[in-house]
């Protein structure tokens, strides 16, 4: 039977036909496809590809001694194209027939070549394969993008499990989790505890709309006065606190009380009256322990705060300042 090129590039798209010399005369669609920078007709078959295995051959006269048997070949030059073929005779000729495919290595030379079910022959398990590993693609971009969704829906969790729900700012489990980050850090910080002076008398006479509204303000002025790296958090009904990240200076920390203080005297809107408090603040420095840890630098801005609301409120406090009078602001509590 005649061998009809056209019904060979069908079923077999990366054959090709040798002469007993052994030049190609004739390459299926797909083959010349991964040659498209050069004619493959004419040139002797050895010189494109080499034998990986077996090896040494050289000549047709060895390469017709392996009829029948599985080849491992790549491309020579800059083409180094991985594949395993079989080659045969054509009876009625002393030309032989090679069938190439990629092997294991399809999945790579689809993605090199820019190669679609066309170029395979319709039989050939290449095309199932192909198959899988596209939807194999969509199944893996839809559960990255649900694992996104999922990370992004967590992430959003976690931050409204750690903000105060009213005023936005970080709440007391969030607070620890960063002091407790700051400390690890052995960076120094300064801790700030306040306290709003007068703000019952709010809520008792004006009612607790007046009150929330109040704490609105409140949470404005401190984003305002504080920078993106420090944390602000509302750990009580009127009362917060602040770390001040990289915040060692006491000149600096009293220019914030300072201005914190005056900031929050300011009145009040709320419908048609004034609602008017102040603040209480009391600090401590990280750099002025030994060995800083969470429940003594809570502890010692607590004390710094009642000293402040002794001294008449609206005032700032600094712990190691009151070395001498710690006692007896102790005994006072």
């Amino acid at each position: 039977m005649k061998l009809d090129f056209e019904q060979c590039s069908h079923l077999m798209p990366m054959h090709a036909l040798i002469s007993h010399t052994g030049h190609i005369l004739h390459v299926g669609g797909t083959l010349a496809k991964l040659f498209s920078e050069e004619t493959l007709e004419g040139k002797r078959f050895l010189e494109v590809f080499e034998l990986a295995r077996p090896r040494a051959i050289r000549t047709m006269e060895k390469f017709r001694c392996l009829l029948g048997q599985k080849l491992y070949l790549r491309g020579r030059g800059h083409r180094k194209i991985q594949l395993v073929g079989l080659a045969v005779p054509v009876e009625g000729s002393e030309n032989l027939l090679v069938n190439l495919s990629f092997g294991i290595s399809v999945v790579d030379a689809v993605q090199a070549f820019e190669l679609t079910s066309a170029d395979f022959a319709a039989t050939d398990l290449a095309v199932e394969m192909l198959y899988l590993v596209e939807a194999k693609g969509l199944a893996m971009s839809e559960i990255s993008a649900l694992n996104e969704r999922l990370q992004g829906e967590k992430n959003e969790a976690e931050e409204l499990a750690a903000t105060d729900t009213l005023t936005g700012l970080k709440n007391r489990r969030a607070m620890d989790h960063y002091l407790a980050r700051y400390l690890k850090s052995g960076k120094p910080f300064t801790l700030m505890n306040m306290d709003l002076d007068f703000f019952k008398a709010v809520n008792d006479n004006m009612g607790h709309a007046a009150g929330d509204r109040v704490l609105l303000r409140v949470a404005e002025i401190l984003n305002e006065e504080t920078r993106d790296d420090d944390v602000v958090a509302r750990v009580g009904g009127d009362e917060f606190v602040i770390l001040f990240k990289g915040l060692a200076r006491e000149e600096r920390l009293e220019d914030i009380a300072n201005r914190l203080i005056s900031r929050l005297e300011e009145p009040i809107p709320y419908k048609d009256q004034m609602c008017e408090i102040s603040c209480s603040l009391g600090s401590t420095i990280s750099s002025n322990y030994e060995m800083p840890n969470a429940e003594g630098m809570l502890n010692d801005a607590d004390i710094a705060l009642y000293a402040s609301k002794n001294r008449g409120r609206a005032c700032h406090t600094l712990f190691a300042n009151l070395a001498s009078t710690r006692c007896l602001i102790e005994q006072d509590r």
